[in-house]
């Protein structure tokens, strides 16, 4: 006969309550669960304005090398709006030419990246397409490497939170976007450039580590934030905003106050199996994956963890599968459950051991 019993994972609750954002579109991912906690037309496709080099800068890096050299072509140094100013036949480092993009959010910057990159902007932002795609950023058109104004340029705040995630993930682009001032030169030393990052959350903001500002008339105020504190990941999206600042900061001040992480680490015991006739006569229950997931108060009465066994006959095999841990939240999520070590059937020679054991000990 098979008994057991579940073993309770306890957790800190947390209050929670709805932010109030002015932006047309708006959304709050915890990078850690890939859970959206907050969202407000996310999939509304709308101009992205310098949003856009999230894309741009982490392409770049994985394709190019920091020290390859790139010539200004006369394309790159006509754009106008924020830019480097950089002239035609400079040549520049692709380190720098990031740094110009994603701190100074220069437009001349992001097209001499594609066009050195891929031999052509247009090229370039074909490679761009391909990769939201893969991602999943499905209502995501990108025109142009630097997020000017073009029609049919667009993406969505789901979209750029999905490509922002998967950026962060490099640390290289992690480590650009999270600097506040650097400075640059071109390649024969005859100006240099002191950049400062457009997002005005570094160091205004606990935990503050990136991504990208974004304005033009038909877009807004755009900003694309990140921070951690402890091990809570955040990335919050405003698009079309009035107060982007404020909008951000209220957003990442709901997903740190008002919502709690819940971490069950692969090899959690969670259960233990009881049996009346075999060798062990008890044997662990434990988690085969990791699983994270956030509460918020208003879900924290409907927060449930059961355990749930399948038939299982002797013998036991160590680490099978004898059923889930499910966990009801704000999703619902399912973690197989297996046994600690081999369970076998009690056998004649065991029972006279115990016997023997028994008479042994009286």
């Amino acid at each position: 006969m098979v008994f057991f019993n579940s073993i309770i994972i306890p957790c800190k609750p947390c209050l929670g309550a709805d932010p109030q954002v002015s932006a047309g579109s708006a959304i709050l991912y915890d990078r850690v669960t890939k859970e959206i906690l907050y969202a407000k037309d996310i999939n509304k496709q709308r101009p992205p304005a310098s949003t856009t080099k999230i894309m741009t800068g982490i392409l770049a890096i994985e394709m190019g090398s920091p020290d390859d050299e790139v010539v200004i072509s006369p394309y790159a140094a006509s754009l106008g709006g924020t830019s480097l100013y950089l002239k035609e036949g400079e040549v520049w480092k692709i380190e720098d030419l990031l740094l110009g993009t994603l701190l100074k959010s220069g437009n001349d910057a992001a097209a001499a990246l594609g066009e050195g990159i891929a031999g052509s902007e247009a090229l370039f932002v074909e490679i761009m397409n391909k990769k939201a795609f893969l991602l999943g950023a499905s209502s995501t058109n990108f025109r142009n490497t630097n997020g000017l104004p073009k029609e049919g340029h667009v993406s969505s705040s789901y979209d750029l939170a999905v490509i922002a995630d998967y950026a962060l993930n490099n640390p290289v682009f992690a480590d650009i976007v999270s600097t506040k001032d650097a400075l640059v030169k071109d390649h024969n030393n005859t100006r240099q450039h002191n950049l400062r990052n457009t997002n005005q959350l570094l160091g205004s903001y606990k935990g503050a580590n990136g991504v990208k500002t974004g304005t033009t008339n038909a877009a807004g105020q755009c900003l694309v934030a990140s921070a951690e504190r402890g091990s809570r990941k955040l990335i919050s999206v405003v698009l079309k905003s009035g107060d982007r600042y404020g909008d951000s900061r209220r957003l990442l001040n709901s997903g740190f106050e008002d919502y709690c992480l819940f971490t069950i680490p692969k090899g959690t015991v969670v259960g233990r199996m009881y049996f009346s006739k075999a060798v062990p006569y008890q044997v662990d229950l434990v988690t085969t994956k990791d699983c994270s997931y956030t509460v918020s108060m208003d879900r924290l009465g409907a927060h449930e963890k059961k355990l749930v066994l399948e038939s299982a006959g002797l013998p036991l095999k160590g680490s099978e599968k004898v059923g889930y841990l499910e966990i009801k939240a704000n999703e619902q999520y399912k973690i197989p459950v297996t046994v600690a070590d081999k369970v076998r059937k009690e056998t004649l020679s065991d029972c006279i051991k115990k016997i023997c054991m028994a008479i042994y000990i009286d």
